[in-house]
């Protein structure tokens, strides 16, 4: 397991890669069957709101050598204490990993990832885990358990939230992105945080959009879809990788050795520590795959898998299945030895305290320059969903009114998975908007969270609206409904807000929605009724003035969707890149067509999809050639202009489609995107490079590979709104 790889030794010193190594074999040496089987055991924190009896014993444990890494631990002193105890009680004196979830921030509390991925812009979210890592590692982290990379086009999901949507070509950028923010340059720098992909792999295609439930998926979905951001993660030199809930073929993924030992470890050479989901190595039990918690162990670590989180079926289990030849020493030996290196890597060998420093804690959190990153990455993130006779931006003249319980919700502004982050800490919509105009804005609450409404609420709010010139209403979801164990089955407004928005409309005066959401969501009927949507997720710390900004014209919005809205919740799972059928709703002609009888086939909002205050137009798509062999490159280059009033960005993107395939080809699928910043009447050149390897697909012969034959080069302002298409061809 060589560092000089390229991959996770990208991230240490030229000169410290050897000393490590040797460092670790010297330690493999010393220890004891039992202290091995320690490194593999992850325990969660019950130190603060455990029993006396829970935190005695887990100081014994790790005292003992019987702990490796901890997860869920907050308090900063608690953390020393049990590195200390680590370091100087234990026999080896081996320091620990201490993870913990750091999604979207960790004090200061960025969009939501899925709408980091909005932007599409990568460089935002590698600043953004950047930031992220700074002040987890000065709160006593070395480890989180982010990116997730899942791919999904099921939004009933509540973690859609946490991934860069549907496509893999956007999840694989913003998936190598994050890695590089959390790791740095050297993971030894003390404001580095190892990553962690997951959930490897599939979890974002679990039936029905239900939490931890089965997954069902071909092997051409997984190697297509699922797992080329793992593939991504691994390139970037991530350092760890979790397993998945699911299972893959009927197997857990964490027992599942073609997956792990075959694809992860095997074809990837990935060469960092793997780590199950919350006791993920017991649960093959009721998956029905491993009769007791000893076939469990020995089928997680037969497969590859390292680290077992929380289940303790390794500490309890793996000594006697090495002493009896279950599991070979050797493959014990490759866990561990991943395990102390990248605890190398982290620097905690010279100073385990390094992420103790209570000064330093207090200088990160929630500096300016990060609160300033906050904003810029919500203004980047916010879709502009609609905007029908340009009723935005406002007029900062205009006596506003604001409607909607969510726009007065510190919580529900930073959004799910923001464990560290406060509440009172986060400058709502109210606040932001006030603050813009400096003077205050009527407010009427609307509905009770997170969507209740009563007679009383509705006529206090439509009262508020007809005195105004305008009336920003604040709809969507509160946080406590997204992210993990937060599926739906219906992905409406969730109450009565839907009541709420209709008698809004009803008055003469207009309305403006803003959407805030953790995941897309069917509101045909919103977009019927509300001539302008502003989407902006859950936008974070600094929501408040990004939104003030942005719905008063300071900032122009640019996002675009990375993930489709469906028109009903009966289209999902729904995507850009469908494959063709025998029977195309085009060919209408019989009426035995694929299709609905009572709705569209296609999305309310395509993926991709993002209006502007400005508009741009696409001509002249040109290609250097019209057939590489393999090993070349063509070059495509379109002309954006900016046809509007007001500077503007645009994210350029580029589909393909293959035309004839040893299987069948997506009808279209995101082959590369740009983003463009352009002055009204600019324009530029946005240049692509398509070499063989763009075009290749998991191949009827079981390889990834690319097919000669015809494609057709599609180039628009979303994956429904193609401007030019040119054909090309890969020759023999």
């Amino acid at each position: 397991m060589p560092l000089s790889d390229g991959r996770l030794g990208q991230y240490v010193a030229d000169g410290r890669r050897a000393e490590i190594q040797s460092r670790v074999s010297s330690l493999l040496e010393q220890m004891t069957l039992e202290e091995k089987v320690g490194q593999l055991n992850q325990r969660s924190v019950h130190f603060v709101t455990g029993t006396e009896d829970e935190g005695a014993a887990l100081e014994s444990a790790v005292a003992d050598g019987e702990v490796g890494s901890l997860l869920n631990a907050t308090d900063l002193e608690t953390k020393r204490h049990l590195q200390q105890l680590a370091v100087e009680e234990s026999r080896l004196g081996i320091p620990l990993l201490i993870g913990f979830d750091v999604i979207h921030g960790y004090e200061t509390i960025f969009p939501i990832p899925l709408a980091q991925a909005a932007s599409w812009n990568p460089d935002l979210a590698e600043r953004a885990e950047r930031i992220a890592a700074t002040e987890a590692a000065a709160a006593g982290h070395n480890w989180t358990f982010a990116p997730m990379v899942d791919v999904s086009r099921d939004p009933r999901w509540g973690r859609v939230m946490e991934g860069a949507g549907e496509s893999p070509v956007l999840g694989s950028a913003f998936a190598e992105a994050r890695v590089r923010g959390f790791q740095g340059e050297d993971l030894s720098d003390p404001d580095t945080v190892l990553a962690c992909a997951k959930h490897f792999a599939a979890y974002g295609a679990v039936e029905g959009g239900r939490e931890y439930n089965t997954v069902n998926v071909s092997e051409t979905a997984l190697r297509e879809r699922h797992l080329p951001p793992f593939e991504a993660s691994v390139q970037a030199g991530v350092g760890s990788l979790m397993n998945a809930f699911n299972v893959h073929e009927r197997i857990p993924a964490s027992g599942h050795e073609s997956l792990v030992d075959g694809v992860l470890k095997g074809d990837w050479d990935f060469s960092g520590v793997l780590v199950s989901d919350w006791a993920s190595f017991r649960e093959q039990i009721q998956h029905g795959t491993a009769t007791d918690r000893r076939e469990a162990a020995r089928k997680a670590i037969e497969a590859g898998s390292d680290i077992d989180m929380a289940s303790e079926v390794v500490i309890d289990e793996l000594p006697g299945l090495v002493r009896e030849g279950d599991i070979s020493e050797e493959r014990l030996d490759d866990a561990v030895r991943r395990v102390l290196t990248v605890k190398g890597l982290l620097g905690l060998f010279e100073d385990p305290y390094r992420y103790f420093d209570a000064e330093r804690r207090e200088e990160a959190m929630l500096a300016d320059e990060h609160r300033e990153a906050a904003r810029e990455a919500a203004c980047e993130s916010f879709v502009l969903l609609q905007n029908e006779g340009d009723r935005l931006p406002l007029d900062p003249e205009a006596d506003v009114a604001l409607v909607g319980a969510l726009a007065d919700s510190g919580e529900d502004t930073l959004g799910a998975w923001s464990f560290e982050g406060r509440p009172e800490d986060a400058i709502t919509v109210r606040e932001g908007l006030e603050s813009f105009l400096d003077r205050a804005v009527p407010f009427a609450p609307g509905y009770e969270l997170p969507g209740e409404v009563t007679e009383a609420s509705i006529e206090a709010a439509v009262e508020t609206a007809t005195d105004a010139d305008v009336a920003v209403t604040v709809v969507g979801e509160t946080a406590a409904i997204t992210g993990e164990a937060a599926s739906r089955a219906d992905i409406d407004l969730p109450g009565h807000q839907r009541r709420l928005v209709e008698a809004l409309a009803e008055t003469d005066t207009p309305v403006v929605a803003v959407l805030m959401n953790g995941r897309p969501l069917a509101i045909d009927w919103l977009a019927e009724s509300v001539p302008a949507i502003l989407d902006v997720w859950h936008p974070g710390v600094e929501g408040g003035p990004a939104v003030a900004e942005t719905l008063f014209g300071e900032h122009v919005p640019a996002g675009h969707l990375p993930m489709s809205f469906p028109s009903s919740v009966g289209q999902v799972p729904l995507a850009h890149d469908r494959l063709p059928t025998g029977r195309p709703a085009e060919d209408a002609e019989s009426g035995y067509t694929t299709g609905y009888i009572d709705a569209p086939n296609e999305p309310l909002f395509a993926f991709g999809h993002g209006q502007s205050y400005t508009g741009f137009a696409y001509t002249d798509l040109t290609l250097s050639t019209d057939a590489i062999d393999a090993g070349e490159t063509l070059e495509a280059t379109v002309t954006v202009e900016n046809v509007g009033d007001v500077a503007g960005r645009d994210v350029v993107q580029f589909y393909v489609r293959d035309l004839v395939g040893s299987r069948s080809r997506p009808e279209k699928e995101l082959l590369d995107f740009e983003t463009v910043e352009l002055a009204p009447g600019e324009r530029a050149d946005v240049p692509i490079t398509i070499e063989d390897t763009d075009l290749a697909f998991w191949t009827a012969d079981r390889e990834w590979a690319a097919e000669p034959g015809e494609f057709d080069l599609m180039v628009g302002h979303a994956a429904d709104d193609i401007a030019h298409t040119e054909r090309f061809a890969l020759l023999e």
